[in-house]
């Protein structure tokens, strides 16, 4: 069995006292969190800083105390393991990497988890969406 790792992270910004989360819709149909794989000798939290830079085009102020680890298998002989961290945007200005992703849209919470094509972004969300709203006393 392959062996691959990924890291990615839940962006989100607050606005107007209310946490609103970032959906990817990716150019192979489905919507997503920003992810990607492990690069030579980056650590979890570079790769994820990496991966939303370039998906995005976003800084952000990265929140390691959030990690939530899912794994899957994506194809016949691969497992596949996931880290996520919350990452909160610094900036606003969003440009989608166009090989990879077709558009960028922020949500609120619960528009965000249904909007996930897959149950595993869902439930990163929905543990993100907790543990945001306790550490920011804001209702998802």
């Amino acid at each position: 069995m392959k062996h691959e790792k990924s890291c990615g992270a839940v962006v989100y910004a607050i606005e107007d006292g209310r946490l609103l989360f970032l959906a990817e819709h990716m150019r192979l149909g489905h919507i997503s969190i920003p992810k990607g794989h492990v690069e030579g000798n980056e650590t979890e939290e570079e790769t994820a800083r990496r991966e939303i830079k370039e998906e995005t085009n976003l800084d952000v102020r990265m929140d390691t105390a959030f990690r939530h680890e899912v794994s899957y298998s994506p194809a016949a002989g691969i497992m596949k393991q996931v880290v996520f961290f919350a990452a909160e945007a610094v900036s606003r200005e969003m440009k989608n990497q166009e090989c990879e992703v077709s558009g960028l849209e922020w949500m609120p919470a619960d528009e965000a988890i249904r909007a996930m094509t897959y149950d595993t972004d869902k439930e990163v969300l929905a543990h993100a969406v907790e543990y945001l709203g306790r550490k920011h006393g804001l209702d998802a």
